[in-house]
C-alpha cells in the first residue's frame, strides 16, 4: 500500500477534475493514476467496484469514491483558501446548489452534449432548463464576484468544471449568451494557476506500476 493517498483519475472528468483541485489547494499530496475509462485497471476495480472516478485510496485503506467527499476530506486536513468558509451564506446552502447542479443540471447538460442519443423535443427541453439554471448563476454572479461572497468556495470549485463542459459545446452560442459575469467567472477559473496544475497530461496508469506524485503547487491557492 502506498505512504501516500492513490487517486485514480481521469483528466477530463468534472467529476474528477473538482477532487484534483481540493486535494491541490488543500496541499494533500498523493499518488495520482491516470485510468482509461474504456479500459479500466484492475487496480480501480479493485478499490471500487462501482469504477468511476474519482477514487481516493488513503493510506489506511480507506476508501472515498464520492468526488465530493473527496473534496471535503481534503478541505478538512486544510482549507488556507477558505473554500468551506464563504463570505455570504453556509457550507449547507453551497452544498445544496452543489446538489441541483449534480442533478438536475447535469442531466440537461448530459442531453445538451449528446443531443442525437435523445428525442429531439427532450434535447430541446434540457438546452431550455440548462440555460435557466445558468442564469441563476449569473444572477448569482451579478451580486458578487463569486457564487457565495468576494473569494472562490466549495461551490465554485465543485461546478465550474460542469460549466466548462456546457461552455465547450458551441463556444460561439456560449459568448453570445448575455451573461457576462458567469463569463468572466469561468474564465478567470480557467486561467488560474490552480486549475492550469491540475490539467496536465499525463499516460495512463498501468496496473503494477507507480502513479506520478501529485504535489500541490506553491502558488495553488491564489
Amino acid at each position: 500500500m502506498s505512504a501516500l493517498p492513490v487517486l485514480y483519475s481521469f483528466r477530463r472528468c468534472p467529476y474528477a477534475m473538482r477532487a484534483r483541485l481540493a486535494l491541490a489547494v488543500s496541499g494533500q499530496a498523493c499518488e495520482l493514476r491516470e485510468v482509461v475509462l474504456r479500459n479500466k485497471p484492475q487496480g480501480l476495480l479493485q478499490a471500487s467496484p462501482k469504477a468511476t472516478v474519482p477514487v481516493l485510496v488513503l493510506a489506511d485503506g480507506q476508501v472515498l469514491d464520492q468526488s465530493l467527499a473527496i473534496m471535503r476530506w481534503a478541505l478538512a486536513q486544510h482549507d488556507p483558501a477558505r473554500w468551506l468558509a464563504p463570505s455570504e451564506g453556509t457550507e449547507a446552502d453551497m452544498l445544496a446548489l452543489i446538489a441541483d447542479c449534480d442533478g438536475h443540471f447535469k442531466q440537461a447538460l448530459d442531453r445538451c452534449k449528446y443531443p442525437s442519443r435523445y428525442p429531439e423535443a427532450d434535447a430541446s427541453a434540457a438546452r431550455e432548463h440548462a440555460v435557466r439554471w445558468l442564469q441563476g448563476l449569473e444572477l448569482r454572479l451579478t451580486q458578487h464576484p463569486f457564487l457565495y461572497g468576494d473569494h472562490a468556495a466549495l461551490a465554485d470549485m465543485a461546478i465550474a468544471p460542469f460549466v466548462r463542459q456546457f461552455a465547450g459545446i458551441d463556444s460561439t452560442g456560449w459568448h453570445a449568451q448575455p451573461w457576462q459575469n458567469l463569463q468572466a467567472w469561468l474564465a478567470k477559473w480557467q486561467a488560474s494557476s490552480l486549475f492550469e496544475s491540475v490539467m496536465h497530461k499525463l499516460p495512463a496508469w498501468v496496473d503494477g506500476t507507480e502513479g506520478v506524485p501529485f504535489p500541490p503547487r506553491e502558488d495553488a491557492t491564489h
